[in-house]
Formats: C-alpha cells, structure tokens, sequence
C-alpha cells in the first residue's frame, strides 16, 4: 500500500479547502416522476420573452364566445405538443450554455514505491494539463450553439403560430357546420313534412306511387344530410378541444365569424413574409450555426495541441519541474473528411432555404389568387339570391291558395337553401384561405402592409 503524504500544514488546508469548495459547487440529482394522469391546464399567460404580435391581451373565459383571438391564445398556452417542444427549446439553451463555458484543467497524481535500491524516498510525479486546442476553437463552438439555439426558439414560434392558426380554422369549420347543420334540420323538417302529406294523399288514390317514391328519396337524403352534419360538427368540436388542451367533454361557445378584408398584391405579401416568418429566420439561423461549423472543422485542420506542466521528485531528492506539449502531425488527414461534410452540409441548407423561398411565393400567389376568385363567386351568388328568395315565397304562397302542389313549393324553398348553403360555403373558404394566407406570410391580416 503506497502512502502519500504533505508535509506542510498549510498544503493539506489549503488542498481541504480546494476540494471542499468543488464539491459544494456540483450540481445534485433529484428524481422527476412522470405523471400518471393528463396534467391540468393551466390559463396563465406564458413568460418566456418569446414575441407573439399576432396575440393581444385577453382574458379567457370559457363560458363566453371566444374569438379569434382567444382560440390562438389558448392554442399557444395549452395545447400539448407546444409545451413538448417548448421544453425542447430549454435544452437547446443549455447547449449554448455549455458551449460558452471554459474547458476545465486536468490534474494527475502519482507514486511509485523503491523495492530494491539505495534510494529510500518514494517517487512522486504531478501534472496539471489544459486543453489549448478547446480554447482556439471555443469561439465558432460557441457562435453554432446560439445560432442553434436562435433556430431551434423561432422553429418554436413557427410550431406556435401554424398551431394558433390551424386553431382558427377549426373554429372557422365549426361555424359553418353549425350554419350548416340549421339549413339541413329545416330541410329535413320540410321533407318529412312532404313525406307524411304525399303518403296521406297516394293512400287516397290522389297521388300516383313515383310521386310518393320521389317524396321517399327526398326524405331520406334530407336525413342523411343532417345525420352527416350532426357527425361532422361533433367530430371538428372534438379536434378544436384537443388542439386547445381542454377535456374531450369541454363544450365552447364560439364568436359569430366576421369576413376577412380584401388581401393586398401577392407581390407585397411575398416580399413581407421573407421579412416576417421565423421559420425562414430560423433557416437563416440554422445557416449560420453551419458556418461556423465549417469554421471550426477548418480550424480543426491545424495540429490539436495540448500544454502539460510536469513535477517530478525521484527516489534521489531530486525536483524537476517542467512543460510538455503535445499535438497531431497535420500529414495525411488534416480533417479534409470533415471540411467536405461541413461544406456538403453548408450547400444542402442554402439549397433547402432557396427551395422554401420559392415554395413561399408560389404558395402565397395562389392563395391570393383563389380568394379572389372565391369572392368574385360569392358576389355573383349575393346578386342572384334576392330572384330566388323571390320565386321561393311566390310559390310558397301560391301553394297555400291550392294553386301550385306542395312539392312544387318545397322544390323553390329547397333551391332557395341551396344557394344560401353556396354563400355559406364560399365564405368559409375566404375565411379559411385568408387564415392560411396569415400562416404563409407570418402574421395576422391586421399586422399586413397597407
């Protein structure tokens, strides 16, 4: 057993000392369960610095219509996988932390023991290393990590605003649905109504059987367009609460949708949303992380050097203090496998930035483009609905003097629904193509340039 000894009082205080305060400034571990049960949503505004112009100041209120505005908030606070990805972010900023930190110094203690010989002391030797080589490239290293950290936060923001918007939509289907869902409960009263007076007439022999059979297949499509309705809207009730982080079993009052204004030029909103979307920033970012990436694997190319301070006492008495240096002869490798990858990965992500440009513009022009031919539709359905509600309550009047038959009348009220249902499907469409034209340029219609 070899013994080591220090003779000075002062060095053993000293060396307590050293040791006491590392140990003291050693993180401890402490264990987190994972829950057994969904966690609780919480209400409360996030206060993480992140900017979220598209968001304004509300308090939500469950049992109140909620706007647009408080579906997003509440998209944004709850919804499950955004809090996933948010605590991602957190080790994306640990990395960072990490990368801006000092290598630390290595140390070495030995002994080695006479067995044979003259000499009678013990053979001490001491080092104390330094990584040189982490300090050189500690910079770019640290550059990438708070590129990487930047990206990985505006890829949170984007994840965030396309789920704030997707939100949106939802609420939008839903009030068509419900818009929807009355049309149909009307025409199915009306066609059932139509079937029990057929049936009564052809069971006098008024009637022939084909008329009783039309009004059959009327009623029963009239149903299934209800039935269908009714699946529709409770299926986008369900989504909108799991989008949200609310119970299946939550029921939301939703505020009456207004129609979007008319967009601005494509030209103007392309070039806005290059200035606007974080996920292109985050590209921007992720390109930059690589830059410095290819920086530090041609840093990499030089000798890797490493300084040792050496002291030695030997079996003799003798001290001998000294450096040592060591480091890689930079002959046949000199990390040119490295410097290709870098450079591969470089061009790859200015290729991949290039193509999301593109598919921008492209995106953006055709949303564009489709709203307005959706409005030029819409307009023509307003100007011919005021001759069909006019045939609709002529023949609905001329049935009750007996001048017209019933089914007639039906027919006209029927077309008059029908045409109502158009301009309630082409608003939906503007409203739901102006949401997705928010998402592809980055920010609400309000926050558009004039």
């Amino acid at each position: 057993m070899v013994s080591i000894r220090l003779q000075p009082a002062c060095g053993r205080a000293l060396l307590v000392v050293a040791l006491v305060a590392s140990l003291s400034a050693c993180a401890r571990y402490a264990p987190d369960p994972l829950a057994k049960v969904p966690p609780v949503t919480s209400q409360a505004y996030l206060a993480d610095g992140t900017a979220r112009p598209y968001l304004s100041p509300v308090t939500i209120d469950l049992s109140l219509p909620l706007d647009g505005n408080a579906i997003a908030t509440l998209a944004v606070i709850a919804n499950p996988d955004l809090k996933a990805l948010r605590a991602r972010a957190d080790v994306a900023d640990a990395q960072a932390f990490a990368a801006g930190l000092m290598p630390d110094p290595s140390f070495s203690l030995g002994s080695d023991s006479v067995l044979s010989g003259p000499d009678t002391l013990a053979n001490l030797t001491a080092a104390l290393g330094l990584d040189l080589n982490a300090l050189r490239t500690r910079g770019v290293v640290k550059a990438q990590a708070q590129a990487a950290s930047r990206q990985v936060h505006l890829d949170l923001a984007w994840a965030e605003w396309q789920t704030a918007g997707q939100a949106r939509l939802q609420a939008v289907r839903i009030a068509l649905l419900e818009r929807q869902l009355a049309i149909n409960a009307v025409s199915q009263s009306a066609q059932d109504s139509l079937l029990e007076r057929t049936s009564r007439a052809a069971g006098r022999g008024d009637l022939a059987g084909d008329q009783l059979q039309t009004a059959r297949s009327g009623a029963a499509a009239a149903t299934e367009a209800y039935t269908t309705s009714q699946r529709s809207l409770a299926a986008a009730r369900f989504e909108l609460t799991r989008m949200l982080g609310l119970p299946p079993e939550t029921t939301l009052t939703l505020a009456p949708a207004v129609l979007p204004d008319t967009p601005p030029p494509y030209t103007t909103l392309v070039d806005f949303a290059i200035t606007q979307r974080s996920d292109l920033a985050a590209l921007r970012d992720g390109y930059a992380a690589q830059e410095n990436a290819l920086h530090k694997a041609v840093l990499d190319q030089f000798p890797a050097l490493n300084l040792t301070l050496n002291a030695n006492r030997d079996s003799a008495n003798n001290v001998l203090v000294g450096p040592a240096v060591d480091f890689t002869l930079p002959l046949w490798n000199r990390n040119r496998g490295g410097i290709a990858v870098e450079s591969a990965t470089r061009a790859a992500l200015k290729a991949e930035y290039d193509a999301r440009l593109f598919q921008t513009r492209t995106d953006i022009t055709a949303a564009v483009t489709e709203i307005m031919r959706l409005r030029a539709q819409r307009e023509r359905l307003l100007a011919d609905l005021p001759a069909v509600q006019g045939f609709s309550d002529k023949t609905a009047k001329a049935a009750e003097r007996g001048d017209l038959s019933p089914a007639t009348a039906e027919a006209a009220a029927q077309a008059l629904r029908d045409k109502q249902s158009q301009v309630y499907q082409a608003e939906q469409d503007i409203s739901e193509l102006t949401i997705s034209l928010e998402l592809l340029t980055g920010l609400p219609q309000g926050r558009w340039p004039k």
